[in-house]
């Protein structure tokens, strides 16, 4: 039986996401076992998971080693993979913001110093604003940059807001909504399209389901 290769996001995310593989009919039992392998395979089910780094899923899509993978959205913007997006699955909900300092007041006359993880999504951001900045780009703890004066504001993804809340800074602005999306190899697509459609069509059906319970 022809396979579909599946990169998962390792964390909490991916057991999340794998649960609903599972339950579009994807189970893949080795999965679930206590072990310390990286790929999983199921022939009867047609489908080979492995685990990656959240933020490296798109790139094995991308250059071909997995057939598809579910990458967050903040991911497919900050770093423009060339790769389909088929479906929001609906998973890991939670908000790209500016935040800032509680007493925090813009000054419109001087550069903007925006520390992120995410220049690439700043930088668009603030450039729809045509608003000059001073992007400095930081790997973690973005939320000491303003309390240390190393930036005025933070751009970063927000999900209860409770972190930001603890050190005295709360969101700004909205930049754009973040969740798990479904992604396809464009080659692998054209090969496999009727597996990975009837594949997206039973995640997205569950994922629609999902939403109308939490509504």
């Amino acid at each position: 039986m022809e396979m579909i290769s599946v990169a998962l996001p390792k964390g909490r995310l991916g057991e999340k996401v794998y649960a609903q593989f599972k339950a579009a009919g994807y189970p893949c039992p080795s999965i679930e076992e206590e072990n310390r392998k990286l790929i999983f395979e199921n022939p009867e089910a047609g489908i080979r998971y492995f685990w990656v780094k959240p933020s490296d899923v798109a790139i094995y899509v991308e250059r071909g080693a997995a057939d598809i993978g579910v990458a967050g959205k903040d991911i497919l913007l900050e770093y423009n993979p060339d790769v389909y997006e088929l479906a929001d699955l609906g998973l890991g909900k939670c908000r790209m913001c500016v935040a800032a300092k509680r007493d925090f007041r813009e000054q419109a006359d001087r550069v903007l110093r925006v520390a992120t993880k995410f220049p690439h999504i700043a930088g668009r951001y603030y450039a729809s604003l045509s608003r000059d900045i001073d992007i400095i780009h930081l790997n973690g703890s973005i939320e000491i940059a303003p309390i240390l004066g190393l930036s005025d504001v933070i751009v970063d993804i927000v999900e209860t807001g409770k972190t930001l809340l603890e050190n005295n800074l709360e969101p700004k602005a909205t930049i754009v909504p973040i969740s798990a999306r479904l992604i396809a190899n464009k080659v692998g697509y054209k090969f496999k399209h009727t597996k990975i459609g009837e594949l997206c069509c039973r995640m997205e059906e569950l994922s629609q389901k999902g939403q109308a319970c939490h509504d």
